[in-house]
């Protein structure tokens, strides 16, 4: 055989060779992935705040209870530490009485990571963010923020990413949800809140709300507030693409008594559109991101029993809480000092039945898309309320002083953790 011919063959079994060894490669790939997936299950966190524990959940059906976590398990390292540091003690208690209203802050945002294993949780009183692996309730890894309280995070839409406000520093950091190290931050207005990555993972929106635990909460005191703003960032660079001062939008409209601090708020499906709420008002804005303008307003029912004076309000927020049904027909709506969650038809902004709730502070979308789910931060619950209807489905009591209420995946075994079931 010509010695041509010769590798020439070689050449064609070895591509063959390496051909099939990469397609079962591949196959053995796939379905590896398919049995992590199947081995997990999707659930509702629910981070009770004044109690350091999560308590979690169906995410549709009957959101009966799977389980509890204790995600203070280091709590008595972290008070040593603090009482330690006579800064840190100072801040500890001043949020304690400040947005605790006279609670230690323990928990306000939590993500799992995508293999299911653990959970992020941000911890306002301890400053910090830490991971808990959801196995054995201890803590992969802990990562303090500037400054000394942390609050609302995000996370990236492929779930390796997680954006997490520092208030009292103006900043966001980006950490690694695996690793906790951080990719890196960037600065924002007074106060940064809540943030929200938009779904192509390309940019990061920060809602700074400025100060809203002084009693200044008069239209002409609102210059006292501080640096409200939108802050738009590039989520690779994290450097600033543009700001959004609700203020002059508000104005252009003749909403001149109006807030301007943005709190929670959710995009239309296709990012056209931004619903969001604002301090003291019992309602919410349509804002257009191509006109950059405020399209619709909505004023929502006032409870009667709602006293007017504005400093009784928690933390500035009358209403907090708001999502959307995942075909954008519909918003759901948390009353949050008037103690009702409604279901508000987007295309007419016609609100549905007025639920009864107390103190309701958050609104998330069920597991199946069906439902609201809201957390009753007054009662201790949460509650599932029907999309399509607008009436209330089921409420399942939690542990004390409920607020974030995020979609996660945990093992489908899984049933709690440690002290914390």
């Amino acid at each position: 055989m010509p010695a041509f011919r010769s590798r020439h063959l070689c050449s064609m079994a070895a591509a063959l060779v390496l051909t099939v060894t990469a397609s079962v490669t591949a196959a053995s790939a796939s379905v590896s992935d398919a049995s992590n997936a199947a081995a997990l299950r999707e659930v509702l966190f629910v981070g009770n705040n004044w109690e350091g524990t999560a308590d979690v959940i169906r995410s549709s059906g009957d959101f009966a209870k799977v389980g509890r976590i204790n995600v203070i398990p280091d709590k008595d390292a972290r008070m040593a530490e603090i009482n330690a540091n006579p800064i840190k003690w100072i801040y500890f208690q001043a949020i304690r009485n400040g947005v605790g209203e006279g609670h230690d802050q323990f928990v306000d945002d939590m993500y799992t990571t995508p293999d299911g294993a653990s959970v992020v949780v941000s911890r306002p009183s301890f400053a910090d963010v830490v991971s808990i692996n959801l196995a054995t309730g201890n803590i992969n890894w802990r990562f303090p923020v500037s400054g000394y309280r942390s609050d609302h995070m995000a996370v990236s839409p492929d779930g390796t990413r997680v954006a997490v406000s520092a208030s009292i520093s103006n900043t966001v950091h980006v950490l690694d949800i695996g690793t906790g190290r951080q990719l890196g931050s960037f600065k924002t207005g007074d106060k940064p809140h809540e943030n929200i990555f938009t779904k192509d993972g390309k940019y990061i929106y920060n809602m700074s709300i400025g100060d809203v635990n002084t009693s200044q909460d008069a239209p002409w005191q609102d210059f006292t507030k501080g640096d409200r703003r939108i802050t738009v960032v590039d989520a690779t660079t994290y450097q600033q693409v543009k700001v959004i001062d609700m203020r002059q939008r508000l104005d252009a409209i003749g909403l001149t008594d109006y807030s301007d601090a943005v709190r929670p708020a959710v995009f239309s499906p296709d990012e056209s559109k931004l619903y969001f709420q604002v301090s003291f008002f019992n309602g919410f804005f349509e804002y257009d991101l191509a006109t950059d303008r405020i399209t619709r307003t909505k004023t929502l029912p006032k409870n009667p029993a709602t006293s007017d004076d504005r400093t009784t309000y928690v933390n500035d927020s009358r209403h907090h809480g708001i999502s959307m049904s995942p075909d954008g027909s519909k918003l759901c709506v948390a009353g949050t000092m008037d103690d009702y969650a409604t279901v508000v038809d987007r295309a007419t902004l016609q609100e549905g039945p007025l639920v009864t709730a107390s103190k309701p502070y958050w609104a998330t979308v069920s597991g199946d898309g069906k439902a609201c789910v809201i957390s009753e931060s007054g009662a201790d619950q949460v509650t599932a309320i029907d999309f399509a209807t607008g009436r209330k489905v089921v409420s399942v009591p939690v542990g004390d002083h409920p607020q974030r209420v995020r979609l996660g995946r945990v093992a489908a075994d899984w049933t709690g953790t440690g002290t914390g079931s």
